[in-house]
């Protein structure tokens, strides 16, 4: 529902030399395109064609005149050169990181051979190569340890191992939401979503949010059994939370880019500013209601002990989002229909220039002011709004902890059902079922027609219950294969995991510097784009493992 946009004035051809008049144009590979042609007199369309273009493709849109008195006119699109196959350069990616692991897996293999083993001993460090065979979890000392990065511990009192799944689930998004910062390789697939939709670049942070809240409950419950006072608790959390706002406006700031920074152009919200936030309420709403002792619910229906003794969290929860369902589709917002939820500029066929977010925006540029808010959406690409808009902005901020809740939700599932993985693993597939549905019910099972559509920008509640069913989902096919099969140690995803905040910064603060970033020789290469992107967010990772191996973590 765009406007048409001007692509180019074709002159008229020139008869005594019979030079036909051309125009070239460069045009979007990403999205269907509908090309119209208008002609000079009359403003009358002569011919409308829909057509998905490829990348690097050479088009040819060949315009003849049938009948002079008609005005009636042929289009016929010819390709001229055929586009390439951008997606070469991912399989070749693939298969050498596949590579890479099956060489792992063999030495892996090699080492479970007694002679083989024997021979390293000998050759390497006796005690280092052994915690390297065994790949124990090391992990560091957490008597009082609660923060965004938290450390969770299993249920066990006697031996106080972190649970590799939340550490593995953590990483991996972090891994993900590092590749796409860095580039994703200039795919669009690894960008986020102009508004309505989703991208892969989409699934990384509210992931990462509900696993924040997955470690809450079990951080919060183990530093209770350890004698710590909720004050004593409670002075952390509101430490933690200051220090992860401060970091997000200081340290990790994109306004950077527009020159020196003041208060006058301060991005005041943020990625950290969020994580602060929601961290510092899901972490008092829990501390507010939780136990040190999380034993067997004695009322009725045993089977929702992890649900019934929080019913006052729950009516928090729907609580707020009253108030987000309110805000949104009922406070009037100037020179904007009630309820807008598109992108504005050409969208809606241009009538709404200036509702980029509706309601969201909206209180934005109220409370922040305009220079205080992200300068560059993702909607102003294809929608070409010009109006400054935050995706981590106020109202927003209200379903990111609603997504921490639901983490929260599985973390109690993990306590209350302690060494019954098929108890955890039936929750887990029920609440990814249940957000699921409701998921489905909001959207219409639609892109664009349903009640609430996906949208992280707005970070709509349809957005948070479809983000909720892939994190129960993947959680529970991660936990089920690290933590109760043991098939896989969580490797390489299980460091980064670990020191979640430190590879955030740091992939931030360093992004402009070699080795994460070079001159490229062609800067419309994928193939150049994503062997930059990889190679900084293998380095990543590799520099997370060393960290690991010395037993360094960095906490807030």
């Amino acid at each position: 529902q765009c406007l048409y946009q001007l692509l180019a004035f074709v002159p008229p051809s020139n008869e005594s030399l019979r030079k036909p008049g051309t125009a070239s144009v460069m045009v979007d590979t990403q999205h269907p395109l509908t090309l119209l042609l208008n002609s000079s007199v009359g403003d009358r369309d002569l011919c409308k064609i829909q057509y998905h273009f490829g990348e690097f493709g050479n088009y040819s849109l060949v315009v003849k005149t049938l009948s002079t008195s008609t005005q009636t006119v042929s289009c016929d699109l010819i390709v001229n050169e055929g586009p390439v196959n951008s997606y070469l350069p991912i399989l070749f990616a693939f298969l050498v990181y596949m590579g890479v692991l099956a060489i792992l897996i063999a030495g892996r293999l090699l080492m479970k051979i007694d002679p083989v083993r024997n021979w390293v001993f000998k050759k390497l460090n006796p005690r280092a190569t052994d915690r390297m065979i065994n790949s124990e979890l090391g992990s560091p000392n957490t008597t009082d340890s609660i923060n965004c990065d938290p450390t969770p511990q299993s249920w066990s009192t006697g031996s106080r191992q972190r649970l590799r799944s939340l550490d593995t689930f953590r990483g991996l998004s972090l891994v993900i939401m590092v590749f796409v910062n860095y580039g994703g390789g200039k795919y669009w697939f690894f960008k986020h979503e102009s508004w309505n939709g989703l991208t892969v670049a989409d699934l990384v942070f509210p992931w990462f949010v509900f696993i924040m809240g997955t470690s809450i409950a079990l951080a919060l419950g183990s530093m209770l059994r350890w004698g710590s006072s909720k004050w004593k608790v409670l002075r952390k959390i509101l430490w933690r939370s200051f220090v992860l706002i401060l970091l997000g406006i200081i340290v990790v700031n994109p306004n950077y880019c527009l020159g020196p920074l003041s208060w006058d152009n301060l991005r005041i919200p943020g990625v950290l500013q969020r994580l602060g936030f929601t961290y510092l309420v899901v972490a008092a709403l829990e501390l507010l209601f939780t136990r040190a002792d999380s034993g067997t619910w004695e009322g009725q229906f045993p089977a929702l002990q992890d649900v019934l003794p929080y019913w006052p969290q729950w009516i928090f929860i729907l609580v707020l989002e009253t108030i987000w369902l309110c805000l949104t589709f009922l406070l009037p917002v100037p020179d904007c229909p009630r309820g807008y939820l598109g992108p504005g500029g050409i969208g809606d066929f241009g009538k709404y220039p200036n509702c980029t977010g509706g309601a969201a925006g909206y209180i934005d540029r109220l409370l922040l002011g305009e220079k205080h808010m992200y300068q560059h959406p993702s909607s102003g690409v294809t929608y070409q709004s010009t109006m400054p808009y935050d995706p981590e902005g106020i109202l927003g901020t209200i379903n990111s902890i609603v997504m921490a809740f639901l983490g929260l939700q599985a973390g109690k599932i993990t306590l209350f059902y302690k060494d019954q993985p098929k108890q955890i693993m039936s929750r887990f597939i029920i609440w990814g079922v249940v957000m699921g549905i409701i998921s489905a019910i909001l959207t219409k099972c639609s892109k664009e027609e349903g009640f609430i559509p996906i949208n992280k920008n707005l970070w709509s509640i349809s957005y948070v219950t479809t983000m909720s069913c892939f994190a129960f989902i993947l959680l529970l096919l991660i936990y089920y294969l690290v933590d109760v099969k043991k098939w896989w140690s969580g490797a390489p995803f299980l460091y980064p995991g670990m020191n979640s905040i430190l590879v955030y910064i740091g992939h931030q603060v360093f992004a402009n510097y070699f080795p994460f970033k070079w001159k490229m020789q062609d800067s419309q290469s994928h193939a150049e784009h994503l062997a930059q992107n990889l190679t900084a967010t293998t380095l990543w990772v590799v520099i997370s493992y060393i960290l690991y191996r010395r037993r360094i973590f960095w906490k807030i």
